[in-house]
């Protein structure tokens, strides 16, 4: 018992007020030291590294005009004094002093140095401002989030306007390389297609899957709201780009009538539609009273889970039945439209895990989920312009995150039955 009494008035006396008070009294020097040694050593190696920069500049200048206070008979070049450069540095612009060299004669003119030129052409910023919209810094907190610089050196580059135009250029370069890309490589097996609100504009977005199920975005098109003209324009696009869909494609959708209609419009017998189960189940319940929602939404769920359509062709029906019966006439027909093409993959018997990965639209789900991150600092919209230039921002992001689709190993079992004869296609193609 003392043993225990002893043991216990230690551990009080560790805990003590005063104790407490003592070791953060000693911890805050320490911190303060860390972080003072931290912001040396960082102005050190920043001042390291402009000065062997210089040099290398002062270095390139001699090898083009000889070095300075030599005669030189052969000397086609001549040294011409300094200037001040902004080069990229650290996310931002600093001011550096560059030797300057000029051709000899009237004629001659500045010659740009290597290092400059390289400097100049590889200008980081555009790339580390989009980084760091991606990740959240709004363009008014960009300077803050870069680490500090040297006193000695001048920067520019922080404001919200350079930022600004820094980013519209990246943005820009990112949409012509997204809209511009060929697909005539892209071997196509299905097609997830989704519509997201950005700006008040309806941005359709298509997300291939090719045969080794690849993920790929394929193109973006803004419209007024989700119909048929906007989703046939996007189709179009694809197929000038050189998009082939000689074979039947699996297409997963939400169940927009506009969507539906523009795929039947533009490939015909060629698109096999799934569409997105969650959707539909969403759909019915929305007409539902709360106390009615889980037993349907466990019945459909039930029912999607069959191993074959027509098993779960009959539950649904019976769902039908019963919403009928019990005066729910909204969720009954919402259920009935477009029952058939709910229940695609298990129609084609895919296997259970094809089924769960093309049964819902949740893949571009995913896609519009990073979309809504990357954007959600921008206040105001102006334009369709500026919305694709973000939509391809955050289809970049999103893409270093793909990975091939669930059941990829099982891809050769949805492409025959998508297409049973392979032959009779290809001369229906070649005849076409």
């Amino acid at each position: 018992m003392k043993k225990r009494a002893v043991e216990k008035v230690r551990k009080q006396e560790c805990v003590s007020p005063s104790a407490s008070i003592a070791l953060q009294q000693l911890a805050l020097p320490m911190m303060m030291a860390s972080e003072a040694v931290k912001k040396g050593l960082l102005s050190f190696v920043q001042q390291m590294g402009m000065l062997a920069f210089r040099e290398m500049l002062e270095a390139e200048a001699a090898e083009i005009a000889g070095p300075k206070g030599r005669h030189a008979e052969d000397r086609t070049h001549h040294h011409w004094g300094t200037a001040r450069t902004m080069l990229p540095f650290g996310g931002r612009h600093v001011v550096v002093e560059r030797p300057r060299v000029r051709g000899r004669g009237k004629g001659g003119k500045e010659v740009e140095l290597p290092s400059v030129a390289t400097a100049k052409g590889m200008d980081p910023m555009p790339t580390h401002v989009a980084e760091q919209v991606v990740v959240g810094v709004s363009t008014r907190g960009y300077e803050r989030s870069l680490d500090p610089i040297d006193e000695s050196l001048q920067s520019r580059g922080e404001s919200k306007s350079h930022v600004s135009r820094a980013l519209i250029e990246k943005t820009t370069e990112k949409l012509a390389e997204f809209l511009d890309r060929k697909l005539d490589d892209v071997a196509l097996a299905a097609m997830f297609i989704d519509g997201i609100e950005i700006g008040s504009h309806a941005v359709i977005v298509a997300l291939g899957v090719t045969k080794d199920g690849t993920k790929v975005p394929l193109g973006v098109w803004c419209g007024s709201t989700e119909n048929h003209v906007v989703t046939a324009a996007l189709m179009q696009n694809l197929i000038e780009r050189g998009l082939r869909v000689d074979a039947p494609v699996l297409f997963v959708i939400d169940g927009g009538k506009g969507i539906r209609k523009a795929l039947t419009d533009v490939f015909g017998d060629r698109a096999v539609v799934q569409r997105c189960q969650v959707h539909k189940a969403r759909n019915v319940r929305d007409h539902l009273p709360e106390e009615r929602r889980a037993y349907v939404r466990r019945q459909m769920r039930d029912a999607y889970r069959s191993r074959s359509a027509s098993t779960a062709k009959k539950l649904l029906l019976q769902v039908v039945s019963w919403l009928e019966a019990n005066g729910e006439d909204a969720a009954a027909g919402s259920l009935r439209e477009g029952l058939d093409e709910t229940l695609t993959v298990l129609r084609l018997n895919l296997p259970a895990t094809l089924c769960r990965t093309f049964a819902t639209t949740n893949a571009i789900e995913n896609l519009n989920g990073t979309l809504r991150r990357v954007i959600r600092n921008v206040k105001r919209w102006q334009g369709e312009t500026m919305i694709q230039r973000w939509v391809a921002l955050g289809i970049a992001e999103a893409q270093r995150g793909f990975r091939r689709v669930k059941g990829h190993g099982q891809m050769n079992v949805l492409l025959s039955a998508l297409c049973p004869n392979p032959a009779a296609v290809g001369q229906e193609s070649k005849v076409a």
